[in-house]
């Protein structure tokens, strides 16, 4: 493998001092998954401290570390880049991965939808050049500059996704990246408790147009109600709008579609040109989505209709949708991960889905839901108000996790009521008690709710034989 980054190259990117020649093939922030050949950046951070792990990065192979100040047990010779700061040199390597390829740069946040779409636009630019994106949920004031040193030179498309809690955050993210295409997914009332409006959320989202060059794309939500506002805040920055979803003016849309439990059937006309295509993945929502991914495409040069035949093959990322079939005694049941975030919008976007699930003769549509976080002072009417597209849905059991959630379980009706607990960890084995066979189980909450707990537990039943209780029904 050819070196991502060269003791020199490094340091001159970070204005640091390096103490030896070294040729690193990565980059990473966490010694626990640092790899042979990596280049380890010791962050400090609140609760930690990265310089405590660097002769542990250093043990598993990493090629150098990159520090600010001494660290213990360090022997003399240890190849090592030194910095004033490890933060801002992280992100002086992540701007010289930026200037040193000629890569077609695309940036997505959004309230909901955004790390779909980004998984979804690395499969199928991929598929048509070589492709570097974010992984996982690096979108952060760390994991964007990280994702960005890590972009191999030869990158013909990177795909970067931009994540915020409070307004200030994307706009740094966006100047580091400078992206020559931006994709809002959609604009709704997340991280509500650090904003007054949603049109608060709107101009926070908008600020990923702050690294573009007139010219630039933004692909917006034209079904959205805030588009018109974003669309504005796009025009200030002389780049062009493309619109996407069902709207008779978006460039990018549905002429007509099919939810099926497992998939979905579209027609759809994107930039003037007319597409049939199939998604693996079902919803409403990955419908919408994926119209933004092809009008992407298109706006870079590829081709939709190839982009769009390659969506037939994406899977829904872990925690955002990825389904799992699990065998239990002699049948299986199915298992809906929805467990990485959650928020109203995206909460009624999963209801819909498992509500068009196919549950076996004996099966239930099952929701295990836990607390959705940061929602301000509205958070016990949101989740109260759940109830009600659970029932529209025909969802027979739910489970809820959590003193918001509590709230949601006093709304429900009793033949609806699963189980309740304080947290997750209280509420894992009353859900493994109740699955049986041709049960479709979707599990969902905000990542400080630690639903992943839950799923892992469900996950671990595979071929399990033993005896179930049914709890509920």
């Amino acid at each position: 493998m050819s070196a991502l980054w060269t003791a020199a190259e490094a340091g001159q990117a970070t204005g640091g001092e390096t103490n030896a020649p070294w040729q690193a093939t990565g980059v990473s922030i966490d010694s626990r998954t640092c790899q042979p050949g990596d280049l380890f950046v010791a962050l400090k951070g609140p609760h930690f401290d990265g310089h405590a792990f660097v002769v542990d990065a250093l043990a598993k192979g990493a090629a150098a570390a990159m520090v600010s100040h001494a660290t213990e047990n360090l022997p003399a010779d240890a190849p090592l880049l030194r910095v004033e700061n490890t933060a801002r040199a992280l992100e002086g390597l992540g701007r010289a991965a930026r200037e040193r390829t000629n890569a077609r740069i695309v940036a997505v946040t959004g309230s909901v939808g955004k790390t779909g779409v980004k998984e979804a636009l690395r499969l199928v630019l991929g598929a048509q050049g070589a492709c570097h994106g974010s992984e996982g949920n690096l979108n952060n004031h760390w994991g964007l500059p990280l994702s960005l040193a890590r972009m191999p030179r030869d990158t013909v498309f990177g795909v970067f996704e931009m994540g915020m809690n409070r307004p200030g955050e994307i706009a740094p993210l966006s100047r580091l990246a400078r992206p020559h295409v931006a994709v809002i997914t959609t604009v709704a009332a997340v991280h509500s408790e650090f904003f007054d409006s949603e049109e608060e959320i709107a101009d926070a989202k908008a600020e990923i147009f702050a690294g573009m060059d007139e010219g630039g794309t933004a692909i917006l939500n034209r079904d959205n109600r805030h588009f018109d506002r974003l669309t504005g805040a796009a025009q200030a920055k002389r780049l062009d709008v493309i619109g996407f979803g069902g709207d008779w003016q978006a460039e990018a849309q549905w002429e007509e579609y099919e939810l099926h439990a497992e998939a979905t059937h579209v027609h759809a006309q994107i930039g003037g040109e007319f597409t049939a295509y199939r998604l693996a993945v079902p919803g409403h929502h990955w419908l919408i989505n994926s119209l933004a991914v092809l009008a992407t495409a298109q706006t870079l040069g590829t081709d939709p209709m190839a982009a769009a035949r390659v969506l037939a093959t994406f899977q829904a990322p872990a925690g955002r949708g990825a389904r799992h079939a699990v065998a239990l005694g002699g049948g299986a049941f199915t298992m809906i991960d929805e467990s990485y975030n959650a928020s109203p919008t995206s909460m009624r976007a999963a209801f819909e889905t498992l509500g068009r699930a196919d549950p076996g003769s004996s099966g239930r549509r099952i929701a295990v839901l836990g607390d959705m976080l940061e929602l301000g002072e509205d958070s016990h009417a949101r989740h109260t108000a759940l109830a009600e597209p659970l029932k529209q849905e025909g969802i027979d059991l739910v489970f809820t996790a959590g003193p918001r959630m509590a709230h949601l379980w006093e709304a429900l009706p009793k033949p609806m009521h699963g189980g309740h607990a304080i947290d997750s960890n209280t509420l894992t084995p009353l859900v493994t008690a109740a699955v049986r066979q041709g049960d479709v189980i979707m599990v969902k909450g905000s990542a400080g709710s630690q639903m992943g707990q839950v799923v892992r537990a469900l996950l671990r039943m595979n071929g399990d034989s033993g005896k179930r209780v049914a709890n509920g029904n």
